[in-house]
């Protein structure tokens, strides 16, 4: 037996949530091409994400830990695997379309530069007089723009739904520039439980590597009313010693509870808005996928915390102070100098429209932390070789 895009379009609509966006109902591409005989357009749309140069780069791109700080911290690829994977299971549940989840999950860090949020900082300083730069903005022009892979369209040529998931891309951390893709409306469920997703993801993730550092102190971890909730939920005791095993089982958990109370806050925040269709969804114009009030307010104070004890340690800071003077000193060497960058990109120089200014920022936000630490000692090492 064959299954083929129309088979699979037509158990979507069998078996799918009626608010659940169906792939046969897309609004399309920008540049028409003809669709896949057995995938359907977001399956192509994951596909062609995960194939990017900008997708393997992220291996090596700063969750928290600069690349080289250890093994087994998150970076941003693995970060954003855990992203797909809890977006997967929240859209199964609330029967969603997975594969639209799944391909907004996997781009909505492409655009992240080096060194994480530092890097967004220092790019956006640095290009304040030309446009500024945002991590969210810059992914919209990798999938738009800056990937060649295609002959007769520039970008990946991605569905209007997956490219609204990710302008409407909307954490505590992202600001949403969805101009040209209905601002006053809703992005789709598969949109909104991207967004949640993701921060279920680098919440638990940042915890985790918190603990496995020794930046966050067992003792302090053990003052948070989400860490005492967990432990009741596993039988155990607030105070019991954090050992290796109970990490993983507490993270584990909170995991799970994360992703049973999205699911049960959404599923009664569409009935109570009586949501049928999804311009049902978009026309609420607020964000039905959501916490419930108690775990809304234990992540908030999990936030705060992480905020205080994790991402302003001193040794997180230093690595971000390192980090931030590199790359002014790359941007303002390659604008000084322009010949100093590669042949190809040179010739962006004259080709883009915005400019010097603009060609160094994507040059730059393209590169991955080993990159950019190389390129550093090849232009300010006289003793390495260029």
């Amino acid at each position: 037996m064959i299954i083929t895009r129309a088979l699979r379009e037509e158990r979507e609509r069998q078996l799918l949530a009626p608010y659940a966006m169906k792939s046969g109902d897309t609004r399309g591409r920008v540049y028409p091409e003809d669709e896949d005989p057995h995938r359907t357009p977001f399956q192509k749309d994951r596909d062609r994400i995960i194939h990017t140069t900008a997708f393997r780069r992220l291996e090596y791109k700063t969750q928290v830990f600069v690349y080289g700080e250890g093994d087994h911290y998150r970076n941003r690829l693995t970060h954003t695997i855990e992203v797909a994977q809890i977006g997967r299971s929240l859209a199964r549940a609330l029967g969603l379309n997975e594969d639209l989840t799944e391909a907004i999950c996997l781009a909505h860090d492409l655009g992240h530069p080096p060194f994480g949020h530092t890097g967004e900082a220092t790019l956006n300083q640095l290009m304040e007089a030309h446009g500024g730069f945002d991590h969210q903005r810059q992914t919209m022009r990798i999938v738009e723009k800056l990937e060649r892979r295609y002959p007769d369209f520039p970008g990946l040529n991605l569905t209007y739904e997956v490219r609204e998931g990710l302008v409407k891309h909307d954490t505590e951390y992202d600001v949403v520039h969805a101009e040209g893709y209905e601002p006053e409306k809703a992005g789709t469920l598969e949109c909104q439980i991207s967004n949640l997703a993701d921060e279920i993801a680098y919440n638990t993730a940042d915890l985790d590597d918190g603990l496995r550092s020794g930046i966050l102190q067992p003792r302090d971890v053990q003052q948070l009313e989400i860490w005492r909730f967990v432990m009741e939920s596993l039988n155990e005791p607030w105070d019991t010693p954090i050992t290796d095993m109970l990490r993983h089982r507490a993270i584990r958990r909170l995991v799970g509870i994360e992703i049973r109370d999205v699911i049960q806050s959404t599923h009664h925040r569409l009935e109570k808005y009586h949501i049928q269709s999804v311009d049902d969804v978009r026309n609420v114009g607020q964000n039905l996928a959501t916490y419930s009030a108690q775990l809304m307010r234990l992540n908030a104070e999990l936030k705060h915390f992480l905020m205080d004890n994790f991402y302003r340690h001193y040794r997180v800071m230093r690595m971000a102070a390192k980090a931030h003077r590199l790359l002014t000193d790359l941007f303002l060497a390659y604008v000084a100098e322009p010949r100093q960058l590669p042949t190809e990109t040179q010739r962006k120089v004259h080709e883009e429209e915005e400019g010097l200014h603009r060609v160094v920022c994507d040059y730059i936000a393209g590169m991955t932390d080993r990159y950019a630490l190389e390129e550093h000692r090849k232009l300010f090492d006289p003793a390495v070789r260029v």
